[in-house]
């Protein structure tokens, strides 16, 4: 029996001039949610006329930014409110499309800030499915029912198992390099050769041939699992979706948490939340985000953690901090210096962590701490400059304290007359890992690992001597220098170039290894960065630009 999931209808998240990040299946425009049993199907619809702007038209199942929103909120809903889902099924409505990626009228009408923050955005999504899969939500099946081109191909490869129409005519492409002068934005190449070991060779001639490939070579090349005649697909797809929620145990939980909206409120200098407010200086082209703990810890156990659901205050907290780093970074674009601040008792941060880091059956205390983990890489990878302020009355302890390890500096107040206290858990140990798979105090402390576990066995809370002496403050004046070290620091920060800022600070967070999604956010964003402002692609000649207009593009063939 299959059953389409609604939510009941209640008011929008956010004023209308703002992007709503906060979406339930009932608001969906361009996907369809279905369910049936343990097996989920989410089917690609996008309507032409329903794009964020009225400058293009989302023609053959192409997407902006807002398809990608419900994309990543269908994929939140699924953990949250239906854990007993097992496989997730990605396919398309539309006769002989999946998905022919992301909308090319979009993105050479838009800003090169947007451009790149839309990029990034997409790939977390794509990661969000993986972290899905690496962590017992679900498997996910791409159901190709036509055509995958483009990002709509990068987004089967974030599956675990690709299955084409075998027609003679759908393929998998990637026509970027030959067609457009950009890349495949959104991890295509790397999950290419590093996810699915695809030769070079053959991921060379691929990227480069406009067509793609179809049927049995593109099986043979390992660019898809499966092929099946369209009279066969349904069944095919059947089939498939099992045998990968069977990989699966299956869910004991039936019944799942509602999540609650979070209307923030906005106003010129502030967005407002429950636990969460940022304040805005425009002028000074800055902002602090600061986050206040309750004065209780709340749940002690799995059950009462599950009970209070979407209102569990951590869980609350930290989807509060996600969305507002999503509207700083796609709608507050002059904003490149935040200040993070964490107000309560360091305590109820600690309490909190003891149930986050024990064992437990109810899957929702672990999907919270994998959605934890999630929001802290957003912080890692979002582009502005970020400052730890540890002064009177903060609370950086354990999972708080893995944003003052996240920030470029941490600035620790050390006066006796001005008490501040810091804390670790077992949550700083490792379940709270960054892109390059390892922690964030693993990472600070590259070249010196003893000081890891020095920290470690600091467990519990402690001052900031102890914390300037953890190796944890990267400054700690004491109260006559203090106001005049963070003026002098913030001044001499947004006097600096935002581009060069934005090189330095991703270069310098992901010390260590450099795994698939380091590659992502580093090496093919950074080049992606660049191509979108080179003329080869967005001059007024370049391809991007003439693509789809009766104008060949000019291209310097200059090799840089």
């Amino acid at each position: 029996m299959t059953a389409t999931d609604r939510a009941a209808p209640s008011a929008p998240a956010t004023q209308p001039d703002h992007l709503d990040f906060d979406l339930r299946p009932s608001d969906f425009v361009h996907w369809q949610l279905e369910l049936d049993g343990d097996i989920a199907t989410l089917r690609m619809n996008v309507q032409e006329e329903q794009g964020l702007s009225p400058d293009y038209q989302l023609k053959l199942n192409s997407y902006d930014l807002g398809v990608d929103i419900e994309l990543c909120n269908a994929i939140q809903w699924l953990r949250f409110t239906h854990p007993e889902v097992r496989c997730l099924v990605l396919t398309g409505s539309l006769d002989r499309v999946f998905c022919a990626g992301a909308n090319i009228v979009m993105l050479r009408s838009s800003a090169h800030a947007f451009k790149v923050n839309f990029c990034k955005y997409t790939n977390e999504t794509r990661l969000s499915l993986e972290d899905a899969s690496l962590n017992g939500g679900f498997k996910t099946l791409a159901a190709l029912n036509g055509t995958a081109s483009g990002g709509g191909y990068e987004l089967a490869l974030a599956a675990d198992r690709i299955l084409l129409v075998d027609d003679r005519n759908s393929a998998v492409s990637h026509p970027e390099v030959p067609l457009l002068g950009v890349l495949p934005g959104t991890g295509g190449l790397t999950r290419m050769v590093d996810k699915r070991k695809i030769r070079r060779d053959r991921a060379d001639l691929f990227n480069t041939t406009a067509e793609g490939v179809k049927g049995k070579k593109a099986v043979k090349w390992n660019l898809v699992d499966a092929v099946a005649p369209l009279s066969k697909f349904d069944d095919a797809v059947a089939k498939h979706s099992r045998e990968l929620a069977d990989t699966l145990p299956e869910h004991t939980e039936a019944d799942g948490v509602e999540l609650a909206r979070l209307e923030p409120v906005f106003t010129h200098d502030s967005i407002v939340y429950r636990y969460v407010r940022v304040a805005l200086d425009h002028k000074a082209r800055s902002a602090s985000i600061t986050l206040s703990l309750p004065q209780e810890s709340g749940p002690s156990t799995a059950d009462d953690a599950k009970a209070a659901g979407s209102d569990w205050w951590i869980f609350r907290a930290f989807r509060e901090l996600d969305d507002a780093l999503l509207h700083l970074r796609l709608e507050y674009l002059e904003i490149g210096t935040i200040t993070l601040h964490v107000r309560g008792e360091a305590q109820v941060a600690l309490d909190t962590d003891e149930l986050l880091a024990a064992e437990t059956e109810v899957p929702f205390v672990n999907e919270v701490r994998h959605f934890i983990k999630r929001v802290l890489k957003r912080v890692d990878l979002t582009s502005r400059t970020f400052f730890a302020i540890v002064d009177e009355g903060s609370a950086f302890a354990g999972t708080f304290l893995e944003l003052a390890l996240a920030a470029d500096r941490s600035y620790v107040l050390n006066d006796p007359d001005h008490p501040v206290t810091l804390g670790v858990s077992a949550m700083n140990g490792g379940p709270y890992p960054m892109s390059n798979g390892l922690t964030r105090l693993q990472t600070r402390f590259l070249g010196e690992p003893e000081k890891v576990q020095e920290v470690l066995e600091a467990a519990g809370s402690f001052d900031a001597d102890t914390a300037d002496e953890l190796g944890l403050a990267t400054v700690a004046p004491d109260i006559i220098d203090w106001e005049d070290e963070l003026r002098l620091a913030l001044e001499e920060r947004v006097a600096f170039s935002p581009d060069a800022l934005t090189g330095m600070e991703a270069n310098l967070r992901f010390a260590g290894p450099e795994t698939m999604e380091t590659k992502i956010f580093g090496r093919l964003s950074a080049w992606q960065n660049w191509i979108f402002q080179r003329p080869n692609a967005v001059g007024e000649r370049g391809a991007l630009q003439c693509y789809g207009t009766p104008n060949r593009p000019e291209i310097n063939y200059d090799r840089v």
